[in-house]
């Protein structure tokens, strides 16, 4: 699944499942734009792209603010002459029980897991459409499928993301540009090193196949849907969970 000469955008790829997308998709080939709200954060990425012989772009971009994802899908192309891949891996949490639930945080979770992905696709398929060829895979969630109680903003924002997919890899497919999606389950990154052992006990004891996944289970799968061996997959959601959920 070689993506040898292909330039991919990867967003939140500071850290976690981001990093490891950013990292294997290089392994494979690709030039990498690591698009991060705070750049500091993603010099460990920058360097491991950077010791496998490839280009990385170490990109400022809020991905809730248009301007900035319009900003950066301009920089790549000035640096590079084009976009293939495009990874909206960026998103937050802010957990609580709906009738606890701030305003602020439900606005703010979908600003940034939904209007992000809008903003970010929104960019890149001028350039894919014109070169008649792009990969773009959001990382939707488990449970924006079967939801989970404390987090319907982060629910919501989910199953909105996997509507979005399924739209857009319907409008765009004469492109030649495929749309997907990547439903995580349970990874073990620092979104789950909070929670205690006794909740992560019962969270093992719900997957068939007994742990937690890594971002790397995760990288694995974006790496297949964004190489030409899934060129006839489109709209699709790739649901990466140990079993937990089976649809």
């Amino acid at each position: 699944m070689s993506l040898q000469g292909r330039v991919a955008i990867v967003t939140g790829a500071a850290q976690g499942i981001g990093r490891a997308i950013a990292e294997t998709l290089a392994q494979a080939g690709a030039d990498i734009v690591v698009a991060d709200l705070d750049p500091s954060r993603s010099q460990e990425t920058v360097k491991a792209i950077e010791a496998l012989g490839r280009k990385v772009l170490n990109v400022k971009v809020n991905v809730a603010d248009a301007n900035d994802t319009k900003a950066m899908a301009e920089q790549v192309m000035k640096a590079w002459g084009k976009i293939d891949i495009l990874v909206n891996n960026a998103g937050i949490t802010r957990d609580g029980l709906l009738l606890r639930m701030k305003e602020e945080d439900w606005n703010l979770v979908l600003q940034v897991n939904l209007n992000g992905t809008f903003n970010c696709t929104k960019a890149v398929l001028q350039p894919m459409t014109k070169q008649r060829y792009g990969r773009i895979v959001n990382i939707a969630s488990i449970v924006g499928v079967m939801g989970n109680a404390g987090q319907a903003n982060y629910a919501a924002s989910k199953a909105a993301v996997i509507g979005f997919t399924k739209t857009v890899g319907r409008e765009y497919a004469t492109r030649n540009v495929t749309v997907n999606a990547v439903a995580p389950g349970f990874i073990d990154t620092a979104m789950t090193h909070g929670l205690s052992d006794d909740v992560k006990e019962t969270l093992q004891k719900q997957i068939p196949l007994g742990r937690l996944g890594t971002p790397t289970d995760i990288a694995a799968a974006v790496r297949f849907l964004v190489s030409d061996e899934a060129a006839y997959i489109t709209g699709h959601v790739l649901h990466v969970n140990g079993g937990m959920l089976m649809v």
